[in-house]
């Protein structure tokens, strides 16, 4: 009796979900990498770069915060002076600024001076100043002493964003929100979007972001851990004149957020923020964007529990400085005494994807997992944008090998 093999029609090679610019770098990388290489990106808005890559400080950061060998100081130091060669290549608005990182207490002293040596370790040229040099670079902050990082710089990381997307040359298309996978390990993947369009792959990238979670499990790999939401909230400075460029408080190493710092963007404003509050939705983008279903999810898992426990003083103040705009005006006039209640106006928030280990730590590297036939980037936030070409081309390298094997 003779078989007859049936010849699986796929429709791409490589299926990345996620029109972020991670996801975007991923495919431009893999496009860069091996010509001919059939790519599809599968975004759920209309756009790409909607929310992490488009709600944020737009800071192309330099590496000095990370730890030494870990994949955020090296993709983070190699990653900024990448994408300030991308955008001056593509024409896209960008500066390389430096920013301060001031000291406002004595008890900032020694995490201030542990952040010169971590910097130097990193490879990162940073300057030492004393408080009365702090106002050669920014005439209106005060603080006890500070750092100059000078590879620090500001870009458009949505045109960065778009600039993938053309440039990979893969077939984008938006409106395809993921509702169901069928991955089969012999066969290959099989994605239906809510539109009822299925599109078949070899191998699937997870790039999804604030839901990279939940596209592990409905493709079968178990991620061990969930993204908690955390929301940033932002102002704009009503008078932009108090602040030259980019000043930041020497933050915490307990926690990956780096405080509420002022920010003089791409178009001249000055946003302050952000802080960093639990979100009743995973786009929860103001406290009244409440998704029950998903507050369920982070309510399951035991991370979240451990997390809430262990850090409560901490996140107590968060959502002080969240309901109360007097509490956050405090906050910056630690920086920027000069600063007054009025000169802060409220603008877009954006919403920070941190995955949560099962024990309750808060995962502080990026995080990339492969399954069968799959690549997931599992945690990805700040400086992940920076970071994005390093990190697509270390995701399409995992791609290509699960390609070539299968």
């Amino acid at each position: 009796m003779v078989q007859v093999r049936h010849e699986i029609a796929y429709d791409c090679d490589v299926l990345v979900i996620g029109g972020g610019i991670v996801g975007l770098s991923t495919a431009y990388a893999i496009t860069r990498a091996a010509p001919g290489t059939r790519v599809a990106v599968l975004e759920k808005e209309s756009g790409p770069a909607r929310h992490q890559t488009g709600r944020n400080s737009g800071v192309i950061h330099s590496g000095v915060y990370y730890r030494p060998g870990s994949l955020k100081a090296q993709y983070a130091v190699r990653g900024a002076a990448e994408m300030v060669k991308f955008c001056a290549e593509y024409g896209i608005a960008h500066a390389v600024t430096g920013k301060l990182i001031v000291a406002t207490d004595r008890a900032e002293l020694p995490r201030l001076h542990a952040l010169v040596q971590r910097g130097r370790e990193n490879g990162i040229p940073v300057k030492e100043l004393g408080g009365s040099q702090i106002q050669e670079y920014e005439p209106e902050v005060r603080g006890l002493a500070a750092i100059h990082v000078g590879t620090t710089g500001i870009c458009d990381f949505v045109a960065v964003a778009r600039q993938l997307a053309e440039a990979s040359g893969a077939d984008i298309r938006y409106d395809a929100d993921v509702v169901q996978i069928d991955r089969r390990p012999e066969r290959g993947v099989a994605v239906r979007t809510a539109a009822g369009d299925v599109v078949r792959a070899r191998v699937l990238v997870n790039c999804a972001g604030l839901y990279c979670d939940r596209i592990a499990r409905l493709t079968g790999d178990e991620p061990g851990m969930r993204i908690v939401p955390f929301r940033g909230e932002y102002y704009e400075l009503a008078r932009p004149e108090l602040v030259r460029g980019l000043v930041y408080p020497v933050p915490d190493p307990a926690f990956p957020f780096l405080g509420v710092h002022l920010t003089r963007g791409i178009d001249g404003g000055v946003h302050i923020g952000p802080n960093a509050v639990p979100a009743l939705a995973r786009e929860g983008y103001g406290w009244g964007i409440v998704r029950p279903r998903e507050v369920a999810v982070t309510l399951a898992w035991p991370g979240a529990w451990r997390m809430a426990r262990r850090h409560w003083r901490y996140g107590a103040g968060e959502l002080r400085r969240s309901v109360s705009k007097a509490a956050f005006v405090d906050a910056v006039r630690r920086l920027l005494p000069a600063a007054e209640e009025a000169d802060l106006v409220p603008t877009a928030a954006g919403v920070r994807a941190q995955a949560v280990l099962r024990d309750g730590a808060l995962v502080d590297d990026f995080l990339i997992k492969e399954g069968a036939r799959a690549v997931h980037v599992l945690n990805a936030p700040s400086p992940a944008a920076t970071a994005s070409l390093p990190i697509g081309r270390e995701v399409a390298r995992k791609a290509l090998a699960m390609l070539g094997s299968v």
